[in-house]
């Protein structure tokens, strides 16, 4: 009697840890899939910095004109009134 016990006990083990490490849903790939959770949540937060970068952006665009000027100076190259622009050539 105790050694069907033991046996059964036993081929109940062995189909647990099969199940455990090569059957569906298995240690490995739960490993695989929180590294790829983590990866995730780290690019979430990198978009998310951008997405607060390009809030405060929009914001200081909406109610004010000094962002606006800032921008057409950078990147259009544009000059205001009573300003005199003055190009210096870069030493080599």
């Amino acid at each position: 009697m105790t050694k069907w016990l033991f046996a059964l006990l036993l081929l109940l083990l062995l189909g647990l840890q099969y199940r455990l490490w090569l059957g569906e849903g298995n240690l490995p790939s739960v490993w695989a899939l929180q590294a790829d959770i983590e990866a995730l949540k780290a690019e979430n937060a990198k978009l998310q910095a951008r997405n607060s970068a390009l809030e405060a952006e929009v914001a200081d665009l909406k109610k004010g004109t000094s962002a606006i000027e800032e921008r057409a100076r950078s990147e259009l190259g544009m000059v205001g009134r009573g300003e005199t622009f003055f190009l210096l050539p870069e030493k080599k």
